[in-house]
């Protein structure tokens, strides 16, 4: 089995019954080659090459006995190389023609390449390559490599280095492309090559393994192309030699069957040298590499066979080699996964090759269909783009519950994937149905059966599947692959006004919704709300399509108009020209559309109903159009009729004392047209303030208005507030008019007050949301912008109405789910509600209606309330944080210090820290540290001044007089302690020598010490320190902790986690060899620890929380008994570079404060973005 020499770039991947070499064979590996690769002579002189006209000029080194000899000029094929500038086919002939000259020094000359290419500054000399192995090569380069960035040429940032990799593989490339007819088969410098790229590709320097793995890949896809050709040649040359060998003994001519013959065995000698070079890549690079630690690496070794796979699939294409990207379809890696779906989409894309893989399919068939649902969302995409072809070309693989299992994602909030399961939506149930048939060379044209067919198929696909309420969804999903059908309004039009169409009301609704959302999206290209499309703009071509589909629209709309709305109202359906172009219309028409409108308006009392026909008389009621008067008397006929409706029946509500209930649905139907109309029209000429005040006031001083004339008369004098500040705002209105609206507002604030407190939830909310509304729009933030004309109408709250909204909100938002209805829909209604209301109050802190300290009333519940609300509280602890960062921290103890104290008051202080509301205190405590985020400088003042004022409530309140009980409020420094993390250690000890000031103040029993002031002087201990970084702001020197043979057990690796000195992306430091012992014996103290490494490392990533750091012993390196041979294994391995994956998984998992905005400074430390020690939040890590 594949043992590594160093767990730092160990497998990831058990290796499955491909032999293996050693990672210590280094030489023997280079001998085993020479010896299984026959050196043969050239068949064929060498291609000539065009030599140079400037040679190269070649520096000078001193060799160890004092002489000068060439240098081997590496930096010039690198130089070019990275230049990027030439020809590679003349750069390439420029190293052959050397080579031809002097081959040791032109072969030197290209292993000196890819020594540079790695980034290494050390070179190989003569010498060193007579007399010194492959692996002890390296092993000198290791020494030699800079250390001080972490960066090599195929990973640095920077316009010089933008192109390498290009260049590099084009090089690679080109280079067996030109020695393909000559010095490939003549043994020394492929063989040689392979040997060194092999043995560079098994080291442990990332950039080593890196950049030569990337050459050996490329080397071999070339190489699989020469044994393409060659297997062609062979395949040409036996049929020349069959048809010489058929021909009569007359016509034969043995020379030429002679001729063929050498020709054969030419041919056969050259492919076995070439799968011989083939298989020792494979086997020496790659059968190790594809599970290498680096993700990089995987996917370049997966990409590759891909290729190897597609171009020679005669050889490549078989389950020995399908089963490498089968195995890494599960990789944990986002690029590796999406490297093997693009390489399989390539295969699955061909037909031919389709039936070589069904095998394949049948193994790994449910892994494909489960990537649908990865959690990245470009890797579901290119999962069922992989499953479309294999739908198109394998039929009968996938079968009904394979597609089951895709159907849902249509409706999924990104985009791209949902377009993506649309066409595999319209693939499977869609296209066979209506399939297009060609005519002639003409466009393809559609039957109207075929497309009603399509509607039909998709009405039943939507009802059947029940998987959504929002057929928008389902057409922005198929618009991509399937919008020229749903264009065709001729045949949905025509299919909904059709009288005999058996279509039930069901149906007729989601034909209108389909009709609605693919002229929305035809019009406005935009997806559905909560759609995440990705597109900033739409190109010329684009816009262009926008506007013939607008015209086309509008030419077919228009006039079936009034015949829809007169159909389909009924239906509580309203069509709008919305997305028609309405500059021009028709006159009778607009007659025609105009009575509809009014008809529904007067008729219907449903909100969608009614703001659709709003909408639609705003959208043909502008000033610009030609028929503008004839719209808007229309409208102003249609308020009228609603204006004195609402008078009378207004009138004998007030003179009467007793309404019945067809009276109070009349008046609050009329109320609710008035009230859509009033949202969309200034209908302030109607003067609608007076009689809703009165009518309202008669609610609140009486209690005989029913409360469905309540609401919507609240939504009405809303809009009438609004309407008249819009007025004063635009035209700068004189002290009378602001003074006016001043005391209208203030009247309605008050109504809205005691509307809080009405027996009807329904109007206690609408209050609170109107009055949440009116203080935000008339607070300070009004004057903005030039305005202060308008500071008279500024509003503050007095402390009642601040008292009661926040009492409100406590009763009405913070509930427990046994509060809740038992129905699903119901309940997400009232959570969204709940939402808009908490969002509300959380906007009237932020904008300093409220006192900033009612936020704690808010605060406390966040880690209960987490799922519900945590978006919204978390938002609004950072905008609270960027306004004032002390008064927020204080704000935060005053949410500790209340939930405390109603806990003491329910259970009393004994036993206090063991219940499990205490527990769950601790829980937010933790997560209020958590939000100071890494920002430790700019937090030193505000964390320590939070620890003394908990000191001092902890030490509030004493025993009673003769008590040796401790303080009630003593357990508070348990919560206290989970903010010792954000001190800095001299903060530490002045806190402990302030609190055994305070204690000692303190009657007590002496040598019966207090739990909570051990745990909370254990935070404050120096043991606790090696995550901290000095007052100035500078972390501490990086250093490698190291625990044993055994690096990666989980107590170590958490310690090498957690310090805050740890950059997200380790540096190359595995450079510098201290130790000449041979790698085999680190290699057998590996091996004793192996099982248990493993074991302990699968522990640390199956488990889905990171246990927290409470004793000494993991911040401290145990004493070894081993001596100091096994330092020297130490020291070697902590020179080994870091698991780069591992660190960015985990620092993934600091959630709190990775969304807090970063304040840059000069004072910020390199341990910013580092994990914090207290963070116990789950680690979001998919097991391999």
């Amino acid at each position: 089995t594949f043992k590594p020499r160093d767990s730092k770039h160990r497998t990831i991947l058990p290796h499955r019954g491909s032999p293996s070499l050693s990672a210590d064979e280094g030489s023997d590996f280079e001998n085993s080659l020479r010896h299984s690769v026959k050196k043969r002579r050239a068949k064929r002189p060498h291609r000539t090459a065009p030599v140079a006209k400037h040679p190269k000029k070649r520096s000078q080194i001193v060799c160890h006995n004092g002489q000068k000899k060439p240098d081997i000029p590496a930096c010039d094929l690198f130089d070019a190389v990275k230049a990027a500038k030439s020809d590679m086919q003349t750069l390439v002939d420029e190293w052959l023609e050397s080579y031809k000259q002097d081959e040791d020094t032109g072969f030197l000359e290209l292993v000196n390449f890819f020594i540079r290419s790695c980034g290494c500054k050390g070179t190989v000399t003569p010498e060193m390559f007579k007399k010194m192995s492959n692996s002890k090569i390296i092993r000198h380069l290791t020494e030699q490599f800079n250390e001080d960035s972490g960066d090599y040429p195929l990973t640095a940032s920077g316009p010089s280095w933008k192109k390498f990799q290009g260049s590099f593989c084009e090089f690679v490339r080109t280079l067996v492309y030109q020695c393909q007819y000559s010095l490939l088969y003549d043994g020394f410098p492929m063989d040689n090559l392979i040997s060194l790229l092999t043995g560079l590709s098994d080291s442990q320097v990332r950039a080593f393994r890196h950049t030569s793995t990337l050459a050996a890949m490329k080397l071999m896809t070339s190489l699989v192309r020469v044994a393409l050709q060659l297997s062609l040649h062979k395949d040409n040359n036996q049929r020349q030699y069959e048809s010489e060998r058929n021909k009569g003994p007359e016509q034969r001519a043995p020379e030429r069957l002679e001729s063929l013959l050498e020709k054969r065995k030419e041919l056969q000698e050259h492919q076995e040298e070439i799968e011989g070079m083939m298989n020792a890549i494979f086997r020496g690079v790659f059968v190790h590499r594809y599970r290498d630690i680096l993700p990089e690496i995987r996917a370049i070794c997966i990409g590759e066979i891909g290729c190897w796979m597609q171009s020679y699939s005669s050889s490549f294409l078989t389950d020995s080699y399908l089963k490498y990207i089968g195995w890494t379809l599960h990789d944990k890696n986002r690029d590796v996964r999406l490297t093997c779906l693009k390489a399989l989409q390539g295969l699955y894309s061909n037909k031919e090759l389709t039936a070589r893989l069904e095998l394949f399919t049948s193994r790994f068939k449910d892994r494909m269909v489960s990537m649908v649902m990865d959690r990245e969302y470009d890797v579901a995409v290119e999962a069922v783009k992989l499953l479309i072809l294999i739908l198109k070309n394998m039929e009968g693989v996938l079968t009904s519950t394979d597609c089951e299992s895709i159907y849902p994602v249509v409706y999924a909030s990104n985009r791209a994937l949902a377009a993506a399961a649309g066409e595999f939506l319209y693939w499977k149930l869609f296209y066979p149905e209506f399939e297009m048939r060609a005519m002639g060379s003409r466009e393809r044209h559609r039957s109207l059966h075929a497309q009603r067919t399509f509607f039909h198929l998709l009405l039943d696909f939507f009802l059947e599947s029940e998987l959504h309420d929002h057929a928008a969804y389902l057409v922005d999903s198929l618009w991509d692959c399937a919008g020229r059908h749903l264009k065709d309004w001729e045949s949905l039009t025509s299919l909904l006004l059709e009288k005999n169409q058996n279509l039930s009301d069901m149906q007729e609704n989601t034909l209108i919704e389909i009709l609605v959302s693919s002229a929305r999206q035809a019009v406005e290209g935009h997806p559905p709300v909560g759609r995440v499309s990705g597109r900033k703009s739409l190109s010329a071509k684009e816009r262009k399509v926008q506007a013939d589909d607008k015209v086309k629209l509008t030419d077919h709309l228009i006039p079936l108009l009034p015949q829809l709305v007169a159909k389909f109202t009924a239906f509580n359906s309203c069509f709008s020209p919305t997305h028609c172009s309405v500059t021009s219309f028709p006159l009778k028409h607009l007659e025609l559309l105009l009575q509809q409108l009014q008809e529904v308006v007067v008729k219907h009392t449903e909100p969608p109903v009614l703001e659709a026909g709003a909408q639609a008389l705003y959208l043909l009621c502008k000033p610009e159009f030609t028929f503008f008067s004839r719209v808007d008397f229309a409208r102003s006929q249609l308020v009228d009729l609603l204006t004195d409706r609402f008078q009378q029946e207004l009138e004998e509500l007030l003179q009467s004392s007793f309404i019945d209930e067809d009276e109070a649905y009349s008046l609050a139907a009329t109320l609710k047209r008035l009230s859509a109309l009033y949202n969309a029209h200034d209908l302030t000429r109607w003067e609608l303030y007076d009689p809703c005040y009165r009518l309202l006031r008669k609610a609140v001083d009486t209690g005989q208005v029913p409360h469905q004339v309540i609401l919507p008369a609240l939504t009405l004098i809303y809009f009438s507030i609004l309407w008249t500040l819009n007025h004063v705002s635009g035209s700068g209105g004189s002290q009378k008019q602001l003074l006016s609206l001043k005391g209208r507002m203030v009247a309605v604030c008050e109504l809205c007050q005691n509307c809080l407190s009405d027996v009807d939830l329904e109007i206690q909310e609408q209050a609170f949301v109107l009055l949440s509304d009116l203080l935000l729009i008339f607070s300070p933030q009004m004057i903005a912008g030039g305005r202060e004309f308008l500071r008279p109408l500024i509003f503050f709250p007095e402390a009642t109405l601040q008292s009661e909204l926040a009492s409100f909100l406590m009763d009405h938002v913070f509930l427990q789910s046994g509060d809740l209805g038992s129905d699903d829909h119901i309940q997400i209604e009232q959570l969204h509600q709940r939402r808009r209301l908490l969002a509300g109050f959380c906007k009237l802190l932020l904008y300093g209606v409220l006192e900033l300290d009612a936020a704690s009333d808010v605060f406390k519940h966040y880690n209960k309330f987490y799922n519900d609300y945590g978006d919204i509280i978390k938002e609004t602890l950072t905008r609270a944080r960027q306004i004032d960062r002390r008064h927020c921290s204080g704000i935060l103890l005053l949410s500790l210090k209340q939930l405390y104290t109603e806990l003491l008051q329910e259970q009393g202080p004994q036993g206090l820290s063991e219940l499990p509301a205490f527990m769950e205190m601790r829980d937010l405590a933790r997560r209020f540290a958590l939000s100071f985020g890494p920002q430790q400088l700019q937090n030193r003042d505000i964390v320590v001044k939070l620890h003394k004022e908990g000191i001092k409530f902890s030490l509030s309140e004493l025993s009673p007089a003769g008590s040796s009980d401790a303080p009630p409020n003593l357990a508070f420094l348990e919560l206290l302690s989970e903010f010792s993390p954000r001190l800095f250690h001299q903060d530490k000890q002045l806190l402990l020598s302030y609190l055994e000031k305070c204690i000692q103040r303190i009657p007590r029993t002496p040598g019966h010490p207090w739990g909570p002031v051990t745990t909370y002087c254990r935070s404050l201990s120096p043991v606790e320190t090696t995550a901290e970084t000095s007052p100035q702001g500078h972390s501490r020197s990086k250093k490698r902790r190291i625990e044993g043979p055994s690096k990666h057990q989980g107590g170590a690796q958490e310690e090498s986690l957690q310090l805050s000195s740890v950059p997200p992306t380790p540096t190359l430091t595995s450079t510098a060899v201290k130790n000449k012992q041979p790698l085999g014996v680190l290699g057998e103290a590996e091996e004793e620890n192996g099982l248990e490494s493993e074991f302990t490392h699968s522990q640390l990533f199956s488990g889905t929380q990171r246990p927290r750091l409470s004793s000494a012993q993991h911040f401290q390196t145990p004493y070894s008994s081993s001596g100091p041979d096994l330092d020297n294994k130490l020291t070697r391995l902590s020179l080994m570079e870091e698991d780069e994956e591992e660190l960015e998984s985990l620092n993934e998992s600091g959630e709190e404060w990775q969304d807090t905005k970063k304040q840059s400074g000069s004072h910020s430390s390199l341990g910013e973005n580092g994990l914090d020690l207290l963070d116990t939040t789950e680690l979001n890590i998919e097991d391999f």
